[in-house]
Order: C-alpha cells, then structure tokens, then sequence
C-alpha cells in the first residue's frame, strides 16, 4: 500500500476527449485526506489465497457463465458458444470465472497465472475480497487523483502520449479494433500487474490493462461526489446488490475507435454482480 498525502487537487477535464454522458466535467478543485492504495491491482495469486482462506463463491462462479473477448477463446470455443448480437466481439462462455477467465475450454499457464490481475470478479466479490483484506475499495475522486501519480496531467500520469521513448508504457487495443491487434505493447489480455514503469505515486498500471472497481455509483457529477469522503459510500454502498458503479482505468480492449476511456479522467460503470475478462480491482485504505 502506498500513502497519497491528502491536500487540494484538480479531478476532471475540460477538455472533450470522451463521451458527454461520462460526465468527465467540468474540471473542479477538491480536498481530500491522507488514505493508501494498492500498489497493484489485486492478483490471482491474492485472490486465490483469500478463496482458499474463506471458501468464497463469486457471483460468475454462482451463475455459471460470464463474458469473455473473442479474441482470447480457441477455435472450438467459439463454436461452442455464442456471441453476444448487438457485440459479437464478446461471447457468453460457460464456466468462465476468475479460476478460468477464459473460460475451462483454455490452456492457462499457471505459473504466469498468479501475477496477473484477477478478472472476472464482480464489485460484490471486490468488496468481499477487501473485507477478508481489512481494505475498502477507492472512491473516484481518491483513484483519479492516485492515477494522476503526483502530475496534473488527464492523460497520462507520464505525459500526453501511451509510449515512453517510443515504447508502449501501457496495455490497451493497437489496430482495428476488434480483429486486427498488431500487439505493440506485447499483449493481446491482460499483462502481469507489474509489466510498466510505475507512475510517480509508485503505482502500477491505472491506466490500461484492467478496469478497476470504484467505490461509489456511477454517473454521479463531479462537483456533486466532491461533497462526500469514502467514510460517506463505504457506510451506504458496502453490501452486494446489482446497481451500477464506478470503473476507471480502462483495459487492454480500450481503442480510440470504440473505448476512449483508457484516461485517468475517463469515467465508466457496470452493474455491480457483472464480470468479465477485463474487470478486476485494487485496494484502498482510510488512515
């Protein structure tokens, strides 16, 4: 966990690089406390070891499916099951949960398995985990302001480009989304939690890879979610239900030409029993 020292800080955009119903602005000034986050998201190893301690069920294990990109299934699972109409990029897969994210038809390499971030886990299963962890989840306002990495940038926390030194420092979507990825920044899922440089808080992947759970409900105005502190959502929004939350961060699906969302001031939601092979979360703490 790393210390964010609270103080006043800029959170949105002025700018219109996304979508309006995002309510990614106007730009406002906020004041926050000291808290802590996750270096990380939160691994498959970590997620495993608390399964192991508590012998929890997550809510795709409790359906019996979930929704995986097309890109990541075999041949015989495509065939197999069926894709979603109005987004055949994404299947319905029996059986995907966070134990096979790409559902048990797969091969998984076990030994890279546990450092990369566990997907398939709902905001139910997220606040489990957190729970177990003695941790809660980030509010939106305290995650933007972590990406951000000590930088007032809305991009990224390194600059206005996704490489270093001509170098991706970033896992999103390069090429024609969402069949043709020429695999730039060397992964076609999810990278290990550790794979690019660190922002300036220390902190590793905000931007890219996996979206990450948020705190609070989605599509609340900026200026409006500034009036509450995490202690606020923590006491009305920490048992499971089904309504829709805040996700940042994009993921390695996120392309210019269909997900702008790959920004640190880029908002987004989904309902809270929801996983899919793009979805994990990471920690947060109250001081």
């Amino acid at each position: 966990m790393k210390l964010i020292k609270g103080g006043t800080f800029l959170v949105g955009t002025n700018r219109n690089y996304g979508f309006p119903q995002d309510l990614e602005g106007p730009q406002i000034s906020v004041k926050i406390n000291d808290f802590k986050i996750a270096t990380t998201p939160v691994t498959y190893q970590e997620f495993s070891d608390f399964v192991g301690a508590t012998g929890y069920i997550t809510d795709s294990e409790k359906f019996g499916w979930s929704v995986v990109f097309q890109g990541l299934l075999s041949e015989k699972a495509q065939q197999k099951f069926e894709a979603i109409k109005e987004t055949p990029w994404w299947y319905v897969v029996d059986g995907a949960n966070w134990k096979y994210p790409y559902g048990p038809l797969e091969e998984y390499d076990t030994q890279q398995m546990g450092e990369l971030p566990v997907t398939q886990v709902s905001r139910n299963d997220a606040l489990a985990y957190c729970e177990w962890a003695k941790k809660r989840l980030p509010s939106e306002i305290e995650w933007e302001i972590a990406a951000k990495g000590g930088t007032n940038s809305e991009l990224f926390p390194w600059g206005k480009e996704p490489v270093i030194n001509g170098k991706y420092n970033v896992n999103i979507w390069e090429g024609k989304f969402p069949y043709e990825n020429d695999l730039t920044d060397g992964f076609l899922g999810p990278a290990p939690v550790k794979t690019f440089q660190p922002n300036g808080y220390g902190l590793y992947q905000m931007i890219g890879n996996v979206w990450e759970w948020c705190l609070n409900p989605s599509k609340i105005p900026l200026s409006r979610l500034a009036k509450y502190d995490s202690t606020f959502f923590t006491s009305k929004y920490n048992k499971a239900d089904n309504l829709e939350y805040a996700i940042r961060g994009g993921s390695f699906l996120c392309h210019d030409s269909y997900c702008k969302r790959y920004r640190i001031s880029a908002r987004n939601g989904n309902s809270a029993d929801s996983g899919s092979c793009n979805l994990g979360f990471r920690c947060a703490e109250s001081i």
